[in-house]
């Protein structure tokens, strides 16, 4: 994959500071992308998701910008995991700068900041506005929907044209080739940190053990009054496939059940090469995913998007081991399945 040129990049930024939605590649997720300061750019990005506007944006910004701009308060544990995660897959929530609009934070008077460590975002943030701006960029998706990590997803996803791009909401699309990690970045909030202390809103490749050896300490849980953040409702990062969350000790009986039973099904399972049961699985209807929590990650949403098309009557996933390694998987598949409740007992 080629990455793209200065000029595409530079044309990206002028869309930007134009009022116009880029997507583009972060090593998470692609992101889509609009002027973090121009309230009528941000009501774009609710728009062509369909998000509700309560449901607050991350901002992206330079690796050297200066966040007293968007915060009132940087506190000295902020700066501390800045240098030791940044750039890369950390959000940092923030008591939001009162003339940062509101709207970017879905309201609140918190804001979420993250530096990513793609070079493409990295370079299209070093061009708009003299890397002074901040992007807001949820993931390129529809609401609720599964997050994008090539940019094919993103021109499937809001059938963006290159040719036409006035056509849909999206005026370009950035290709950075597929995303390393492949699951959204955590979220840490930092709001409270007096008060509370830290506290993880959404897990992520950055894990509560790493983020200890910076705190001195295990981050909080999510508590009733803490600020809301991308991607923790309960239904999320769903495909239109009802979706079976499976423990592995059941996983056999239940794949043996469905087939038995006559229905279409597609499998996420974790290094099951030659397993008796996957006999019960028609050709091209199982995705076999890496057994570590990096290389599972890296796969997840390209398998979901993939067996998403086969038009199947449930998408039976064998659950990944419960440990911390595994606590972001876990947290978006166990999202991904909230909204298809009940689909086993229907279904056997």
């Amino acid at each position: 994959m080629t990455a793209p040129a200065h000029a595409e990049i530079a044309a990206a930024a002028r869309l930007l500071e134009g009022g116009q939605l880029v997507a583009f590649p972060t090593e998470t997720v692609y992101g889509l992308g609009a002027d973090a300061e121009n309230s009528a750019a941000i009501a774009r990005i609710y728009a062509a998701k369909g998000r509700p506007s309560n449901h607050p944006l991350i901002v992206h910004v330079a690796a050297d910008a200066d966040l007293a701009y968007w915060t009132s308060a940087l506190p000295p544990v902020a700066s501390q995991l800045m240098a030791a995660f940044w750039p890369g897959a950390l959000t940092l929530i923030l008591p939001r700068a009162a003339h940062v609009p509101a709207a970017v934070a879905g309201g609140q008077d918190s804001i979420g900041l993250r530096s990513p460590a793609h070079p493409v975002a990295q370079a299209l943030l070093a061009e708009f506005k003299g890397g002074r701006g901040g992007i807001a960029a949820p993931s390129a998706n529809r609401f609720g929907r599964v997050s994008p990590t090539t940019a094919q997803h993103v021109r499937d996803e809001f059938a963006h044209d290159p040719a036409h791009p006035d056509d849909g909401p999206v005026a370009a699309v950035l290709d950075g080739g597929q995303c390393a990690i492949g699951i959204e970045s955590t979220i840490l909030d930092l709001t409270r940190v007096t008060t509370l202390g830290p506290v993880l809103l959404r897990p992520g490749q950055i894990d509560a053990l790493q983020l200890a050896t910076i705190l001195g300490a295990l981050p909080m849980r999510p508590d009733l009054t803490a600020p809301r953040a991308s991607g923790t409702l309960a239904a999320h990062y769903a495909p239109r496939t009802p979706v079976a969350l499976v423990a592995a000790a059941k996983f056999d009986a239940c794949l043996q059940g469905l087939a038995a039973a006559g229905r279409r099904m597609v499998v996420m399972a974790i290094g099951r090469t030659g397993a008796v049961p996957l006999q019960f699985v028609s050709a091209g209807a199982l995705w076999q995913m890496p057994d570590d929590p990096a290389g599972y990650a890296h796969e997840l949403y390209a398998a979901l998007r993939a067996l998403d098309s086969a038009g199947a009557e449930v998408i039976l996933i064998e659950a990944p081991p419960h440990t911390e390694p595994w606590q972001a998987i876990h947290d978006r598949l166990q999202r991904a399945a909230h909204d298809s409740s009940g689909i086993l007992e229907r279904l056997l």
